[in-house]
């Protein structure tokens, strides 16, 4: 089964070493994906003038939640800054994580319409007729009920407009809550326990 999966690579708050690192750590996702017959490329990226602040990668193919894992987590390069020969730092660390997908209410789809009594105020026409609509979405269940038209064909436009609107609502939320996540991502970096430890200059993988 085709599989696709985004992975942020990051710098996060590093120096220039860690933004050079991150370079060398998205060439080597991309070449390993390739080598496992998975397809990937860059879904966005910041550059910067020593590397990358940070870069999202789609990968997909059977198998791309599996080689996901292998590469998810902090990456470590141990070397002596070639930026800065005075540095006695020698450890600068980049992270890789999975990135979750936003969750969108789907827009297609089939809409039913239930007509029921309406209720409340109105006199004898909205007490007496069955013009009030309920409208639900099938797939999300989202649903609405118009009964303030006095026909039941301008109930269920109005509901269906309504419809749209909310589940819009919904769709940009659940975007915002995924940018968050990805915002929060981006400058957080775990530096214990690395999943790669790459050393010296050129960078050569242990």
């Amino acid at each position: 089964m085709t599989e696709t999966v985004s992975l942020l690579v990051s710098a996060a708050q590093g120096p220039a070493e860690c933004r050079l690192f991150a370079r060398f750590v998205c060439q080597t996702l991309l070449r390993e994906a390739a080598q496992a017959g998975l397809s990937a490329e860059y879904a966005d990226q910041t550059p910067c003038r020593h590397g990358i602040l940070s870069a999202v990668l789609t990968v997909r193919g059977t198998g791309a939640a599996r080689a996901a894992q292998n590469w998810t987590g902090s990456w470590q390069w141990v070397c002596r800054s070639p930026l800065r020969l005075q540095h006695p730092r020698k450890n600068w660390f980049v992270g890789v994580s999975l990135l979750p997908e936003a969750v969108l209410p789907d827009t297609a789809g089939e809409v039913r319409f239930h007509t029921c009594r309406a209720s409340g105020n109105g006199g004898q026409h909205v007490n007496k007729t069955d013009s009030a609509v309920r409208a639900v979405h099938t797939p999300t269940g989202v649903a609405v009920k118009v009964q303030n038209r006095r026909s039941q064909h301008a109930n269920k436009q109005q509901a269906k407009r309504l419809l749209a609107d909310k589940l819009a609502h919904l769709r940009r939320h659940a975007q915002q809550q995924a940018d968050r996540h990805t915002h929060r991502q981006r400058h957080q970096l775990e530096r214990g326990n690395p999943v790669r430890v790459c050393y010296g200059n050129p960078f050569t993988a242990k």
